[in-house]
């Protein structure tokens, strides 16, 4: 069977949840990657409103959408970050409160366990997001951290995210953390230890998106390899280098789109990942999750992009074989 493709609303929280539903109808999602965002899910009224879910399921359901997975990013990310005036654009004006940043950090963790239990009340088993990580500004930094300091911040990073973790787990929900950078997990080694320092949490896997890794140089095959029973979710979205001798890897000052990065992202198909050894990876380590397009292409009108990735996402889905092939 195909597997579903979703669109994620994250780029899209601009447009009503009305609004949108019809256009990816249209399109040709399935359902959504529900981000609590925009208006497309707020967390607090889901919990607060009994009426509230069902109506916002309802709406899906007229344009035969559905919500498997719901995403709390921008909320997550004030989890673990040292908190800054970055983060007060990210949150709920609840969660930044007076901008304290350890207030902020309590709050976000409160909220993230709100958005756990208002995944169950709608039936989605997987919420995917950022964690935020408290040493990202050590990674390609100077002066380097020494290993106690890395030690201790996973340490800190563990205590802060177990109760989180309880809680997914009393609600029957899985947390997909995606890797990318500016998180804990940023590439496959860095996973290894964030996983680690869980303690192998059943209830904490990955968002696996092969654009965050390709503009790395990570191998996305080799990543799925490393973790087939911690891809609790998948993006869909491809990355375009373009080294040309005047930038690197890194992500620079530069908005999206400026052409003095080294990497852009683009729609899926229009870019360097090689998506048939991805599907392909994906059906060797048992994965049979959706597929979820995270929309981000500045070279591209979005909604004919939007269009054009759903259609490629479908056309590149291979089946798995139904028993081993013998020649």
């Amino acid at each position: 069977m195909p597997r579903p493709v979703l669109l994620f609303t994250g780029p899209w929280a601009d447009l009503p949840l009305e609004v949108l539903a019809p256009k990816a109808a249209g399109w040709g999602y399935g359902g959504f990657e529900l981000c609590c965002w925009g208006d497309h899910l707020e967390v607090q009224r889901g919990l607060s409103d009994d009426a509230y879910g069902p109506a916002r399921l309802d709406l899906l359901a007229r344009h035969d959408l559905s919500a498997p997975v719901v995403a709390n990013h921008k909320v997550g990310q004030a989890v673990s970050d040292p908190v800054d005036a970055r983060h007060q654009g990210l949150v709920p004006d609840y969660v930044w409160g007076d901008g304290d940043p350890a207030g902020v950090r309590q709050r976000a963790a409160e909220e993230m366990v709100a958005t756990f239990r208002l995944a169950e009340r709608l039936g989605a088993g997987v919420v995917s997001g950022f964690t935020g990580s408290p040493v990202w500004g050590y990674v390609a930094g100077y002066p380097a951290p020494k290993p106690g300091v890395i030690a201790d911040a996973l340490r800190g990073f563990a205590a802060q995210w177990h109760p989180l973790l309880d809680a997914a787990r009393d609600c029957g929900v899985r947390f997909a953390c995606e890797v990318h950078p500016g998180q804990a997990a940023f590439d496959l080694h860095s996973a290894e230890v964030v996983l680690d320092a869980l303690g192998g949490r059943e209830e904490f896997g990955w968002t696996f998106d092969p654009s965050h890794l390709h503009w790395q140089g990570v191998d996305p095959v080799e990543f799925l390899r490393r973790f087939p029973d911690r891809i609790f979710h998948v993006h869909a979205k491809d990355a375009q280098l373009t080294l040309n001798g005047r930038a690197g890897v890194l992500a620079g000052y530069w908005p999206s789109g400026d052409v003095r990065a080294g990497w852009q992202f683009r729609s899926p198909g229009h870019g360097g990942v090689d998506w048939a050894a991805v599907v392909r990876a994906l059906n060797e380590v048992g994965y049979d999750g959706p597929l979820s397009v995270d929309w981000h292409d500045p070279g591209m009108d979005r909604e004919s992009g939007a269009a054009d990735a759903c259609r490629f996402v479908k056309a590149v889905d291979l089946d798995p074989p139904a028993k081993p092939f013998r020649g």
